[in-house]
């Protein structure tokens, strides 16, 4: 067999890859082992007697299927967490979830006409203010002010 390591080079730098993927057709070798210049390469690759190995890549299947159990909890034990609970669950995000859904609530009690206006603008102030844990706390907190205006 003959070296055809100068081919293999030519072919790569026509081809725009390594050497590695360069692939020679084993029944073509003897027109291969004649082509010295680029121009010969070129034709033997427009021929199918030179080709260019597709890229190998690396699998996202594992990553996808490993997602997957994350969305719906699984895989998210302690002993893969790095960081404080404050890191991964930041107290802004706790706040800004908070905020908006007592101000939604506020706002629905307000269109059903269970609280007047007033009482809207003093319990939307107290919310902003961090009164409240939750919209539950602060529905509590409006039985107890509704029990002593009675």
């Amino acid at each position: 067999m003959s070296d055809l390591t100068n081919q293999k080079r030519i072919a790569a730098a026509v081809l725009k890859c390594g050497v590695h993927r360069v692939w020679l057709n084993p029944e073509r070798l003897s027109d291969i082992e004649d082509a010295i210049s680029r121009e010969d390469v070129r034709e033997l690759i427009a021929d199918d007697a030179i080709r260019a190995h597709q890229k190998k890549g690396v699998s996202r299947g594992r990553a996808r299927i490993k997602s997957a159990k994350r969305s719906y909890g699984h895989c998210k034990g302690a002993g893969r967490r790095k960081g404080a609970a404050g890191a991964r669950n930041p107290a802004k995000r706790q706040w800004i979830r908070k905020i908006r859904a007592i101000r939604k609530s506020l706002k629905t009690m307000r269109g059903e006409g269970s609280i007047d206006r007033h009482h809207y603008r003093v319990f939307y102030r107290k919310s902003a203010g961090g009164q409240f844990r939750s919209v539950s706390h602060m529905k509590a907190q409006m039985e107890i002010i509704a029990g002593r205006m009675k």
